[in-house]
């Protein structure tokens, strides 16, 4: 926030965002927010890349193009990945519980 002085000479200084005009003051000090608006803004890009990266088809501020669906398909392979590998566990077990009640119903 930076003031233009309209006139040094009668200490005026008009701020250029609301267009007011005022006498200059010295016990007032103003601090210029850009920066920390420039700051916010940076945020306000990180905050919108971690709501995005809640969605699969949605790109991400660090990423290449065309990478869109990247996150949705290999969703998809490790879901798969991971359901092969637990069924077949299961199964495995389902089998050896079988055979071992086989075992016991013959040693009976």
């Amino acid at each position: 926030m930076s003031m233009v002085h309209v006139a040094p000479e009668t200490h005026l200084v008009m701020d250029p965002l609301s267009g007011l005009v005022a006498e200059e003051r010295e016990d007032i000090i103003s601090y210029s927010m850009d920066p920390v608006m420039e700051r916010i803004d940076e945020l306000d890009k990180i905050a919108d890349d971690l709501v995005n990266s809640l969605a699969p088809d949605r790109p991400l501020m660090n990423s290449f193009d065309g990478r869109e669906n990247s996150s949705y398909k290999a969703g998809i392979y490790g879901n798969a990945f991971y359901g092969i590998i637990v069924g077949l566990v299961v199964a495995g077990v389902m089998a050896l519980v079988l055979y071992m009640m086989s075992l016991i119903s013959i040693g009976l």
